[in-house]
C-alpha cells in the first residue's frame, strides 16, 4: 500500500450542527489497523449533545468488526443519555456488523460463579497430590544425579573439586560453630533447670546429670544442630544456586559442558555430610557444659560430681546414636537446599519462595527422620 492510499484510508470524524440535529459524518477505513485513531476521535464526539444525532456513514470505505463495535458503542452511549440516533448511508454489510456488535454486547460477570465446596475440596486435594508426586519424582531424579556424580568423582578423583569442598566445609562448619555452640549451651541449661525442678519433687536431683547427658547425646545435640544448619546453610545453598539460575549462569555452564551437579552441588553435599558429625560432637560437648554450669550455679552440684555422674551416664550407644544420624541429616539438608535452588525460575519471587521451601522441607524431613530413628533404635535396644 503506497503512502497516498494510506492517507485516504485514514478514518475521520466531522461534526456539523444542522438546526435541531447534529450531523456526525464518518469516513475512511474503520478497521482494526486504525482502531487507536478511531477511538481517540470518537471520544471527541459531542458529549453534551441532547438533541437528535444523524450518523452519516456514506463515506466509510471499509469497516470490520472492530470498527462496527466502536461505532455501535458511540451510538449506545447517545441512546443511554436519551438522545435519538439515526443512520444515513448505512450499507447492509455495515448494518449486519453493527447488529452483531449489539448482539454480543453482554455484561461480563465480575466474579466467576461459585462452585460447590466439595468440588473445590476435591480439586485442591487432587492438585496437591499431583504436585507432591511431581516434586517427589523430580527429587528422586536429582538424588540419582548426585549419586552418579559422587560415584564418578570417586572413580576419577581428579574431577573432584577439593578446593570448593574445603571452602564449603569452612562456610557450613567452622563459621557455624558460634551459633551452634550458643544454642546448644542454652538448651543444656534449659534441660538441666527444668529437669531438676521436676526431679526435686522426688528427691532425685542428682539424676539431672543423667537426663542432660542422655537428652543431649541422643536427641537435642543432633536435632538442634540440624535445624540450625537447615536454616543457615540449606537456605544459603538455595539462594546461591537460585541466584545463578536467575542470572542464567547455570545455562552458561551447561552450554560449556560444565556439570552444575559436579561443580555446585557435590562440594556442598560432601562438605555438609563431613561437617555434620563434627558439629554434632561439638554441640554435645557444649550442651553438657551448659548443664554443668546451671547445675553448679543453681542445684549445688559441683563440677567434679557432675563430671563423675556424667561419666557413669555416658555410654557408647547414646553417643553413637547422634553421630549416626548426623551425616544422614547433613545429606538431606544439602540435597533439599540444592534441589530447591535448581528449581528457581526467572523471578525474584520464585527465589524467595524456593528458599523458604528449602528450610521448611529440610526441617520437616529432619523431624520425621528423627522420629523414625527414635523408634528404630528403641526397637533394636540401643
Amino acid at each position: 500500500m503506497d503512502h497516498s492510499l494510506a492517507i485516504d484510508d485514514a478514518p475521520w470524524v466531522i461534526m456539523e450542527p444542522d438546526g435541531d440535529a447534529l450531523w456526525v459524518k464518518f469516513g475512511g477505513a474503520w478497521t482494526v489497523r486504525h482502531s487507536a485513531s478511531v477511538f481517540q476521535q470518537l471520544t471527541q464526539v459531542g458529549k453534551s449533545i441532547t438533541r437528535g444525532v444523524l450518523f452519516d456513514m456514506t463515506q466509510i470505505r471499509y469497516m470490520d468488526t472492530v470498527g462496527a463495535w466502536l461505532l455501535y458503542r458511540t451510538e449506545r452511549d447517545f441512546r443511554e443519555r436519551g438522545v435519538p440516533v439515526e443512520h444515513v448511508g448505512c450499507t447492509p454489510e455495515q448494518r449486519s456488523l453493527m447488529d452483531q456488535a449489539e448482539e454480543h454486547d453482554q455484561p461480563c460477570a465480575v466474579e466467576p460463579p461459585d462452585r460447590p465446596q466439595f468440588l473445590r475440596l476435591v480439586e485442591d486435594v487432587g492438585g496437591g497430590v499431583i504436585t507432591a508426586f511431581d516434586k517427589m519424582r523430580s527429587a528422586l531424579g536429582f538424588v540419582g544425579l548426585v549419586l552418579e556424580s559422587l560415584i564418578s568423582g570417586a572413580l576419577h578423583p581428579k574431577r573432584f573439586r577439593l578446593t570448593a569442598t574445603i571452602s564449603q566445609m569452612e562456610l557450613v562448619g567452622v563459621n557455624a560453630l558460634p551459633i551452634v555452640g550458643l544454642i546448644s549451651f542454652l538448651i543444656g541449661i534449659v534441660i538441666a533447670y527444668q529437669g531438676a525442678h521436676q526431679l526435686r519433687l522426688f528427691g532425685a536431683e542428682i539424676f539431672t546429670v543423667d537426663m542432660v547427658v542422655f537428652a543431649v547425646l541422643r536427641e537435642f545435640g543432633i536435632l538442634l544442630t540440624a535445624i540450625m544448619i537447615a536454616g543457615r546453610s540449606g537456605s544459603a545453598f538455595t539462594a546461591e544456586i537460585g541466584s545463578m539460575q536467575l542470572h542464567q549462569e547455570i545455562d552458561a555452564m551447561n552450554v560449556m559442558s560444565i556439570s552444575p551437579i559436579e561443580t555446585l552441588v557435590l562440594p556442598r553435599f560432601v562438605a555438609l555430610v563431613i561437617m555434620m558429625p563434627i558439629l554434632t560432637f561439638y554441640a554435645d560437648i557444649v550442651g553438657i557444659l551448659g548443664g554443668l554450669v546451671i547445675s553448679w550455679a543453681a542445684l549445688d552440684i559441683s563440677p567434679a560430681l557432675f563430671v563423675e555422674r556424667a561419666q557413669a551416664a555416658f555410654t557408647i550407644e547414646n553417643f553413637s546414636v547422634g553421630l549416626i544420624k548426623a551425616p544422614i541429616f547433613g545429606a538431606i539438608i544439602a540435597l533439599i537446599g540444592c534441589h530447591e535452588g535448581m528449581q528457581v525460575k526467572s523471578s525474584a519471587e520464585s527465589l524467595g519462595r524456593h528458599t523458604t521451601l528449602s528450610v521448611v522441607e529440610a526441617i520437616f524431613m529432619i523431624i520425621v527422620l528423627d522420629a523414625f530413628f527414635a523408634i528404630f533404635f528403641t526397637m533394636i535396644g540401643i
